[in-house]
């Protein structure tokens, strides 16, 4: 058929030898490829900082990681094996460099807040597994015909691989590791189907088999792609279930308070929906709801599907007494606060008190040891801390040091070492004695 012929793919292939040289030559990972990927691991892992698309965009552009995921498609599809294991091989030395590279960055840097573009990469859903797989038939289409575009680059945009290889950086430098996970587990969904549709288009075009290989032994690597496949997609499926759930309830819950936001003696004054627990509160301001405006309020939320059960309706006078409640609870909190402050103040005054008074008996024994390698003549040292009566209302708390030598101390030295206990002792007060 004519119209067929549109959609014929063979019409625009390059040569298979060509292919299997660019294939080849994307997973190599040495030298000018290598400085690529951590310059776009740094621009990448920046843009996260700052929270910046159009950064993280770039960082996507100059991104040669779709390469070995290709041969690792494409070595599986012409079971080159030798290419297989290179391209592996090459694509866990990227992602290592790539998690060290990232890592270290957040590692360093002053700004460690987590903005909703890191935040963003922790929850994939099945969704992100349409986006790689689609994506990847894009690009081993684009590597395959002559007429390359701008494909490759938009592939690596829609794809996303260095936002979650870099999050997980982040999650292992702020020791975070829900983001380590989460992020890993987008990236090798990417990875995956990025994989699985260059495996699946280089059989469709009937890519020529580079080695010999036994049927059982082809069953085998199916047998694993499958599995591969399941490990890596039930988990999306399960958690791209939840995130419609949630929408669904969002939505329904927003067209429902929509609904009962005005009603004959109150209007709504506050709202607040929480889409994890499935619940919704309600605050009314007014003249208060009758029983009969509380059994309505209930009644309407059936219309929408919500679990009556959890909608919690206040009104009127009640809200003025949860604000005043809320209001003194808070006062209270402070004041519990600032008693707990002074509390732990006054309890680290007496640690440190504690603390010197401990370190008496040692003080002599380490004033010693340092005046000895001036004044070997010293044999002994006594510290004591006394206190010092002036008068009936005030006293002093002094360090006293004697020291014990076994000739003689000039007056030139004791002086010397009366200044030096006093800059040691850190107290111009402290009092010396020679025997």
């Amino acid at each position: 058929m004519k119209f067929l012929h549109y959609f014929d793919l063979r019409q625009e292939m390059e040569s298979f030898d060509s292919i299997h040289a660019e294939i080849e030559k994307g997973i190599e990972f040495k030298g000018t490829n290598l400085w690529i990927l951590m310059c776009a691991i740094l621009v990448a892992s920046v843009g996260l900082n700052m929270n910046s698309t159009a950064v993280i965009i770039g960082a996507m552009l100059i991104s040669p990681l779709m390469g070995p995921i290709n041969g690792m498609g494409y070595g599986i599809a012409t079971y080159d094996m030798p290419l297989f294991r290179r391209a592996v091989k090459n694509f866990t030395f990227a992602v290592g460099v790539s998690l060290i590279t990232s890592a270290l960055y957040f590692f360093i840097t002053p700004v460690s807040t987590a903005h909703s573009e890191l935040l963003a990469r922790t929850s994939p859903t099945i969704y992100d597994v349409l986006i790689a797989f689609f994506g990847g038939l894009a690009g081993i289409l684009a590597i395959s015909s002559k007429l390359k575009g701008n494909v490759i680059p938009g592939v690596a945009i829609a794809t996303a691989l260095m936002p979650p290889i870099c999050t997980a950086g982040y999650g292992l430098a702020t020791l975070q590791f829900n983001f380590v996970f989460g992020a890993l587990y987008l990236f090798t969904i990417n990875t995956v189907f990025i994989a699985v549709a260059a495996l699946l288009v280089c059989q469709v075009l009937k890519f020529p088999i580079r080695s010999v290989v036994d049927p059982q032994k082809r069953k085998g690597v199916n047998r694993i792609i499958s599995a591969v496949l399941l490990i890596t997609t039930v988990p999306s499926i399960i958690l791209g279930y939840n995130l419609v759930q949630q929408e669904n309830f969002n939505e329904a819950a927003n067209r429902y308070i929509q609904n009962i936001s005005v009603l004959k003696n109150a209007y709504l004054l506050e709202s607040n929906v929480d889409v994890n627990h499935r619940s919704i509160d309600l605050v009314y301001s007014g003249y208060g709801l009758s029983d009969e405006d509380m059994a309505k309020v209930k009644e309407t939320a059936l219309v929408f599907q919500l679990d009556t059960t959890k909608i919690g309706v206040i009104s009127g006078a009640d809200a003025e007494i949860l604000r005043q409640s809320t209001s003194r609870y808070r006062t209270e909190a402070q004041e519990l606060e600032n008693k707990l402050n002074a509390t732990t103040a006054g309890l680290q005054v007496a640690k440190s008190q504690l603390d010197s008074v401990l370190n008496i008996p040692t003080k002599g024994e380490y004033l010693l040891k340092e005046i000895r390698e001036l004044y070997p003549q010293i044999t002994a040292c006594s510290y004591s801390e006394t206190i010092l009566y002036e008068d009936t209302t005030k006293s002093e708390l002094l360090p006293m040091v004697i020291f014990k030598s076994s000739r003689a101390i000039n007056r030139t030295d004791r002086n010397k070492i009366s200044s030096w206990i006093e800059t040691r002792l850190q107290n111009e007060n402290a009092k010396t004695y020679f025997e």
